[in-house]
């Protein structure tokens, strides 16, 4: 009897310490479990740093791009400053040339007539200028034929006339344009109005304002086609329709130049300036 007690005594022994082993075997897995999700967080805190590494290499590349599209827009704003001190420069010489030539004709003597003068210009504003000073030309001095201007200057409309002249060479050409074409307006049929005329062309042409000069031009050579500065005028016509990219009737004027006035020096000049827009065609 006390042999199956004891028996019995030591099998629940045994029992109890295999429910003891199997529940330290069993304490490890929470610790397991706790450590896989420790490596996660590890695993997500590095998926994150690992964005924001990137977020910022993306930012970096865009301000990079910015900086190249600053630097290309500032090469674009000096190139643009470049061309226009380039043109400032061009125009400022072409003036200060009108300037120099008007001065030494103007002083060449009084008597030249001023009508018989063709301007020096192969487009450019500043050479337009060669003919004499148009306030010295004789009061007897009407184009022939046509609708050519009947009534010589008075003391009043030569001293208008010398007025708007010496604004032009004063190089003040808005004040030369109102002058000449207030003289017009008062003096329609002077001696001195295709002068007139032309030079508040010119006044219009050397400003680049190309299509009121071709109109100034136009009229001369419409009311006065027998006048001396009729050659000229038809020049400045052929320059102004060029400068506007008319360049078919550009062209067609400069030849009208050539055959309509073959010895004068406006055809001399249409026959260059052809010969330029012939090169520049063949290297094109």
């Amino acid at each position: 009897m006390k042999t199956a007690l004891a028996k019995r005594f030591w099998a629940r022994i045994g029992m109890a310490g295999a429910f003891a082993s199997a529940m330290l075997v069993a304490v490890p897995a929470p610790a397991q479990n706790s450590r896989l999700s420790l490596a996660d967080r590890v695993a997500r805190l590095e998926q994150q740093a690992q964005a924001q590494n990137q977020g910022g290499t993306s930012l970096v590349n865009q301000v990079q791009q910015l900086q190249a599209q600053v630097q290309q827009l500032q090469g674009q704003v000096e190139e643009l400053q470049h061309t226009l001190q380039q043109l400032e420069e061009k125009n400022k010489a072409q003036y200060v040339d009108l300037d120099s030539r008007l001065g030494r004709l103007e002083g060449n003597g009084a008597g030249t007539n001023p009508a018989a003068s063709t301007p020096a210009s192969a487009g450019s504003a500043a050479a337009a200028a060669t003919p004499a000073n148009p306030a010295q030309a004789p009061a007897s001095a009407p184009a022939s034929g046509g609708s050519a201007p009947a009534t010589a200057p008075d003391a009043n409309a030569q001293a208008a006339y010398d007025s708007a002249f010496q604004a032009l060479r004063g190089g003040d050409y808005a004040q030369a344009s109102r002058g000449f074409r207030s003289f017009i307006q008062q003096y329609p049929d002077n001696t001195l109005t295709p002068n007139a005329w032309y030079w508040l062309g010119e006044s219009y042409y050397v400003t680049m304002n190309y299509p009121v000069a071709l109109e100034a031009f136009q009229r001369l050579l419409s009311q006065f086609p027998q006048s001396e500065k009729a050659p000229d005028a038809l020049l400045k016509v052929g320059y102004s329709q060029l400068e506007l990219k008319q360049t078919d009737a550009g062209k067609a004027t400069l030849q009208q130049v050539t055959s309509k006035y073959p010895n004068s020096r406006a055809a001399s000049l249409a026959q260059e300036r052809l010969r330029r827009l012939q090169l520049q065609s063949a290297i094109r």
